[in-house]
């Protein structure tokens, strides 16, 4: 077999990009051993006293210390990385090593606006703190790169998350892309076998669990051998209205509730499926968002809406289909200006009272739902057929483009 060399761009271009991705990861790692590490804590602990929730600073004094004591450090350490990077470039690829100082350059970036910044130069913190300026969030909180509101849950939300500083992968890597711990969390379909795990792994994930169910009973969960009553709610279809107090209060709420009719297709059987699994899901979504005023509610509040992946494949029930194809639509059409996070929840075939020959358990699915959520996964995909992990992303950006292209707010 033959095989030909790279173009020499590829691999500068590649060596640039890959340094410079090199020391943002050197960055959030010293993130995170300056909170574990309490010598480095003591500095870093400064950057936390800086800035009220409005994220204006609490004295220019303390803002200048704060400085020093970590963002120098930190990019201090950025520069002896990228030098390593250049100097192990400079031994192994001797001929392409001046591409590394792409990395050199990229920290040189961070060092000298953090001299201006701790030196009180005027305008600098405006040009170059741009994760702390106060103002009003105007979109949630990004999936990949730090913006605002990302950065704002690590000051207010919780300090042992959201570490990342630039790029969201070893937040994403390390599943502090979400922190649980704390959060009020509302679970329709609570009754149910998905339900009823849900609420274990949240509350075990430090959530504060509200279990929603049309049934009129009190939801109790074996949380380490010992029967737990959880805070039960009970509501009805199309009351969805009386919720809306409630969600006032509610974090994230997570839209669980179904019903599949299996080969039905009557009349009753039609408006019962799309009222339950299309417009119900729907109309609380809607009273949700309603709720999502404040900054902090933008930066913190979620919803995640069980779609099904009979969104893309058949689930020999047509009417759950049909609906269930609805929803995911609708969610994904509110997604495009949504005032906070939504996430979709595709799951394949777990055991439950609605598919009794599901070939997942209900618990496991609910303990990847948690997982991947913390990983900051907005489509939350649980299957065993992986031909769904390749149609729904596929489905969901044409979808999502076709609404761009011929919707509007």
């Amino acid at each position: 077999m033959e095989f030909y060399p790279l173009n020499p761009w590829i691999i500068n271009i590649s060596l640039v990009l890959g340094s410079i991705f090199f020391v943002e990861v050197v960055r959030d790692i010293y993130h995170v051993v300056s909170h574990l590490w309490s010598p480095l804590y003591k500095w870093h602990g400064w950057h936390h006293r800086v800035f009220r929730p409005d994220l204006t600073p609490v004295s220019t004094d303390i803002y200048q210390k704060a400085t020093w004591y970590h963002d120098v450090p930190e990019s201090l350490v950025m520069f002896t990385f990228s030098l390593l990077f250049w100097g192990t470039a400079f031994v192994w690829m001797s001929d392409y090593h001046w591409a590394t100082w792409g990395g050199v350059i990229y920290t040189l970036g961070f060092f000298f606006p953090a001299i201006g910044r701790a030196t009180g130069i005027p305008k600098v913190d405006q040009l170059t703190d741009l994760t702390h300026l106060p103002g009003s969030f105007l979109t949630p909180p990004a999936n990949w790169f730090v913006n605002r509101p990302y950065h704002w849950r690590h000051h207010f939300d919780n300090q042992n998350a959201y570490f990342c500083g630039t790029l969201t992968l070893v937040d994403k890597l390390m599943g502090t892309a979400l922190s649980l711990k704390g959060k009020t969390v509302a679970v329709t379909g609570a009754s149910g076998s998905l339900g009823q795990s849900l609420l274990k792994h949240l509350d075990r994930a430090g959530a504060k669990v509200i279990a929603l169910t049309s049934k009129d009973r009190t939801i109790t969960l074996d949380i380490n051998g010992k029967n737990l009553e959880i805070n039960t709610i009970k509501w009805q279809i199309g009351q969805e209205e009386k919720l809306a107090e409630l969600f006032e209060k509610v974090d994230i709420l997570v839209l669980n509730h179904g019903i599949n009719v299996h080969g039905e297709r009557t009349a009753e059987a039609i408006a019962k499926s799309y009222e339950i699994n299309t417009f119900s899901s729907w109309r609380m979504l809607e009273i949700f968002l309603k709720t999502v005023r404040k900054n902090s509610d933008i930066a913190c509040k979620e919803v995640w809406v069980n779609t099904s992946e009979a969104e893309v494949n058949p689930a020999f029930s047509p009417l759950y289909e049909l609906t269930k194809r609805t929803l995911g639509d609708l969610v994904t059409l509110r997604r495009l200006d949504a005032p906070c996070v939504i996430r979709k929840i595709i799951l394949g075939p777990f055991k439950s009272n609605l598919n009794p020959v599901g070939i997942m358990s209900a618990d496991w699915v609910a303990k990847q739902i948690i997982k991947l959520a913390q990983a900051d996964v907005r489509t939350i995909i649980v299957t065993i057929n992986p031909l769904t992990f390749v149609a729904i992303p596929i489905k969901d950006f044409f979808v999502s483009t076709y609404f761009k292209l011929f919707s509007s707010k």
